[in-house]
């Protein structure tokens, strides 16, 4: 079955709209204006988190959590001949920016620009062999004449993004910049709607959190501010079903084989053990993954917060993750923010997180 026509509708305007790390203003403005009409409050942080609430009077709270943030750049520098040098928002590839079409954003409107290199034929030979590519070597192409002419157009500290597009593929794939991890912003609001129509014993709070790619420093503030019982943060996770992967090293993890499920010690296992529990009563397939440690996304921040939450994650298979061109299942998709409202759905007064 298709994915819901406004809910691909919203997953495509976040996809389209520009929100690297600092710079979320735009894309939560959308997710503002997408949940007013299902949800009971909605709030924006000093941080800049939008945290959305449903049945907010219940005692007890849970709390989804998808980043909004995508990496990104910084202007840093125009040269006398009008080229724009970066800085980076989070972390960077640098191995797939030459060649790569950008777009710096400020008021005046979005500018295209294009990362130029030295042609192959001017290299030298320790150009060509060189792999690694050092930011401060790397220029972008407005089409200026000088720097004047540039600074008409952009300005240092203006952010800028790769080119936004979502690209459609068979088997429901889509490719497109910043499926990290505006899949997972996608997949906590539409699990808060499809809460939405049924009723639930607890307090959902579902947020878009602001700079995860530098720190998971939005998931920190709104955690504290919303102090749950339990959290769950929804980010992407590295797809081993490309020839870029050692399968043999790493658990399987399949783009359209279902959420991944996460194991280890920033797990609760009573989350963990209900998730598994939801899948099966809700006949969704999901992966095994294994976390022997802390992990990198909100997850991390959450657990830790005031006196502790139950926290876990689910993780959405992703190829090519940090480069230009990731690409997810609409159906992994669909399948998390069910796994999710069937987990929330799941959660009586009896139920205890304490892991005894």
């Amino acid at each position: 079955m298709a994915m819901r026509t406004q809910s691909k509708a919203f997953l495509y305007e976040l996809l389209n709209t520009p929100s690297p790390t600092g710079f979320e203003q735009p894309v939560q403005r959308i997710v503002r204006r997408y949940v007013k009409s299902f949800a009971d409050s909605v709030t924006t942080d000093l941080h800049g988190n939008v945290i959305v609430g449903l049945n907010v009077k219940a005692p007890r709270r849970v709390m989804l959590a998808g980043h909004c943030d995508q990496i990104g750049f910084m202007v840093s520098h125009i040269n006398k001949d009008g080229f724009v040098y970066l800085n980076t928002l989070g972390g960077i590839d640098t191995g797939v920016l030459y060649g790569s079409h950008v777009t710096i954003h400020n008021d005046r409107g979005p500018i295209q620009g294009v990362i130029g290199r030295k042609p192959i034929h001017l290299q030298t030979d320790e150009e060509r062999g060189r792999n690694k590519v050092e930011i401060d070597k790397v220029w972008v192409d407005i089409g200026a004449k000088n720097r004047k002419d540039a600074e008409k157009m952009v300005a240092i500290s203006d952010p800028v993004t790769f080119r936004l597009g979502i690209t459609e593929m068979p088997n429901d794939l889509i490719s497109s910049v910043a499926l990290d991890d505006k899949v997972g912003l996608f997949v906590v609001m539409e699990a808060l709607r499809l809460c939405s129509e049924s009723k639930i014993n607890v307090a959902l709070y579902s947020v878009s959190t602001v700079q995860e790619e530098v720190g998971l420093r939005g998931a920190q503030t709104a955690t504290f501010t919303i102090d749950p019982e339990v959290g769950i943060a929804v980010d992407v996770t590295h797809a081993t079903d490309n020839p870029g992967n050692d399968t043999a090293k790493v658990a399987p993890c399949i783009c359209g084989g279902g959420p991944v499920v996460y194991r280890g010690p920033n797990v609760n296992p009573v989350v963990e053990k209900m998730l598994e529990a939801a899948a099966k009563k809700a006949k969704i397939a999901v992966q095994p993954g294994p976390a022997n440690r802390p992990m990198g996304n909100d997850a991390n921040a959450i657990q830790v917060a005031r006196g502790g939450v139950a926290a876990a994650s689910i993780g959405i298979p992703n190829r090519y993750m940090h480069t230009q061109i990731e690409i997810c299942s609409l159906k992994d998709l669909e399948s998390s923010a069910k796994l999710l409202a069937r987990f929330v759905q799941d959660i009586g007064p009896k139920v205890d997180f304490r892991p005894l």
